[in-house]
């Protein structure tokens, strides 16, 4: 299909629904937090002690290296708790910021204060978070809170930085059961000379997805003995997105590159994702636009918000500067589908966060929404430089303003009608 036949085939009706659920947004909020907080009020005995069934972990990152360790289990529906865990399975079953919000505000996050240096610690607090995030389905615990439950979530929905559940502090922590854990797992763990870049490919070869992975590095319980210790959940996500990604880009090095620039498109939550591959070696850039009005860019009468990075042929040197956990999670997605079909290309993506994307759901969703980008049936461009002239008019942005962002836009090759195209290039200063 040409690329103007595909671009006259995007339906919008997804878009005008997320706008009317961010119209309404302040109301679900609302009642996910009252139905929480009835459902621990319920579910708590009088002694705080709870029962319940954990899925997964969270470490903070605040005042490191003494940070919050914590276990993450819903109360009062223990017995569908694997639900309740950060997937890809919550973008295969179509969940909203709605669902997510409704997901994330029935977790208690149990916490205890911890060094994190845990190399040998395997029992207390710390030694039942590790083996919740070993296992390889939930575990059963039992919890002795300090305290009741504080939503932390009065006040202003502008001042939610996003969805989260209640927290307590947590006198003690104890795994009632037995956990499985894979046998992959063992062995990374076992080995304590193995680095964690090495740990972390292996489980990925054998079929463990980058959630299960950044668990494991989060708990310490990858790499090598002196250098094992909490990794705070956004930085392991980030870690293990980078580090599979670098691992994939190896692997197509000497991979032939495609033979003619395709375009893909999905949109997912009020993101809008265009990706274009053409031939050449391999060359990756995100671009994000964000709406005056969206989450990151709250404003409603600001500027659109435009940030970039990019890597050439060997990779990046440094962590990115603009565009964070979102670039390796988008270039994760590209890489995975380059592997697949082991060929390289330059690649651009671009994500559109839309005034509908109304509170930060996590890196999960652009990962997911790369991926599921290359499942469906590309548009066929002349050129990148032709693929991204035809991008421009359904952009917020003019090709003047792309291409003082873009270092691959940068390189299109236009006459001065271009620079009209895709609206006034004010707002995106």
């Amino acid at each position: 299909m040409r690329l103007d036949e595909y671009v006259d085939d995007i339906e919008q009706d997804d878009s005008v629904a997320l706008r009317k659920l961010a119209e309404e947004k302040s109301y679900a909020v609302t009642e996910y937090i009252d139905d929480a907080r009835t459902r621990f009020d319920e579910t708590l005995t009088d002694d705080t002690l709870v029962g319940s069934t954990a899925p997964s972990v969270f470490v903070g990152r605040s005042s490191y290296p003494n940070v919050s360790a914590g276990v993450l289990a819903p109360v009062g529906d223990e017995n569908d708790a694997e639900a309740y865990a950060t997937t890809g399975e919550w973008y295969q079953q179509g969940f909203s910021i709605d669902d997510v919000f409704e997901r994330r505000t029935g977790l208690l996050n149990s916490t205890r204060r911890s060094n994190v240096d845990v190399y040998d610690v395997w029992d207390g607090f710390v030694g039942t978070q590790r083996e919740v995030a070993l296992a390889d389905d939930p575990v059963d615990i039992e919890l002795g809170l300090d305290d009741r439950p504080g939503f932390d979530l009065d006040g202003p929905l502008e001042d939610i930085a996003a969805p989260r559940g209640p927290r307590a502090f947590a006198e003690s922590a104890r795994v009632t059961e037995n956990p499985s854990v894979p046998r992959a797992i063992e062995k990374t763990l076992s080995d304590d000379d193995w680095r964690a870049e090495g740990a972390i490919t292996y489980l990925y070869r054998r079929g463990f997805d980058v959630y299960d992975i950044n668990n494991v590095l989060s708990v310490g319980a990858l790499g090598e003995a002196e250098n094992r210790r909490l990794v705070p959940t956004r930085w392991s996500i980030t870690a293990v997105d980078d580090t599979v990604g670098q691992y994939l880009r190896g692997t197509i090095r000497n991979a032939p590159p495609i033979d003619r620039t395709l375009v893909w498109h999905t949109s997912y939550m009020g993101n809008d994702y265009w990706v274009v591959a053409a031939p050449g070696d391999w060359e990756f850039e995100l671009l994000e636009l964000k709406a005056p009005g969206s989450i990151w860019n709250p404003d409603p009468d600001g500027q659109l918000y435009m940030a970039a990075d990019n890597e050439g042929y060997d990779g990046r040197s440094g962590y990115v500067e603009e565009t964070s956990g979102a670039y390796y999670a988008a270039r994760l997605g590209v890489l995975e589908a380059l592997a697949d079909r082991d060929r390289q290309a330059k690649v651009f993506v671009v994500r559109y966060a839309t005034e509908a994307y109304w509170a930060p759901v996590g890196v999960w969703q652009i990962r997911e929404s790369v991926r599921d980008a290359f499942d469906g049936e590309p548009a066929v461009a002349e050129t990148f430089h032709d693929a991204v002239r035809q991008l421009v008019p359904q952009l917020p942005v003019s090709m003047a303003a792309l291409r003082r962002k873009s270092t691959m836009a940068a390189g299109v090759q236009a006459d001065l009608s271009a620079f009209g195209a895709g609206g006034d290039s004010s707002r995106s200063r």
